[in-house]
């Protein structure tokens, strides 16, 4: 006798197996979060030598109120852990790029402050990263297909981000 699980929730499957349609998209998935980080990564330190992280760390600096944001804020905009970020900015620091000051409201927190060379370097490196971004992503997507895939990640990430029940 077969039996299947019962859904105990309405976000929760009976069966918890993937069906084989499902599996073929769970593993484009997979590929997809896996390859495209190291694409971005290869293209930025060919034609910028600067990381993915380095790059996101530098744009989150520069879109920030006087270029500087907490530690603790910056880790998680560039989804970094603490202290890989503090490794990070010391690498940018070392590079000229940034660098690390007490946050002048609150002596407990560290800020990072993106620095004329830092923005320079940024600015720089942007026109390659859109246009390969744009190659990769934007132009093999239609505008409609674009914005789903844009809220589908996002809800993807409120799963991730929200408490386990």
């Amino acid at each position: 006798m077969t039996t299947s699980k019962q859904p105990t929730s309405a976000d929760e499957p009976a069966d918890p197996w993937l069906t084989s349609g499902e599996l073929d998209s769970w593993l484009s998935v997979v590929r997809l979060i896996t390859r495209l980080p190291w694409a971005i990564d290869t293209q930025l330190q060919r034609d910028a030598d600067l990381s993915m992280v380095e790059y996101m760390t530098l744009a989150m600096l520069s879109e920030a109120p006087d270029r500087t944001l907490r530690m603790s804020t910056l880790a998680e905009r560039t989804s970094s852990s603490l202290s890989r970020l503090s490794h990070l900015v010391k690498r940018l620091e070392s590079r000229g790029y940034a660098r690390r000051e007490p946050d002048p409201a609150d002596g407990r927190f560290t800020s990072a402050i993106l620095l004329p060379a830092g923005l320079a370097k940024l600015e720089s490196a942007a026109p390659a990263h859109a246009a390969y971004v744009r190659h990769l992503v934007v132009d093999n997507l239609s505008a409609e297909r674009l914005r789903r895939l844009g809220q589908d990640a996002e809800r993807i990430l409120q799963r991730i981000d929200s408490p386990a029940r």
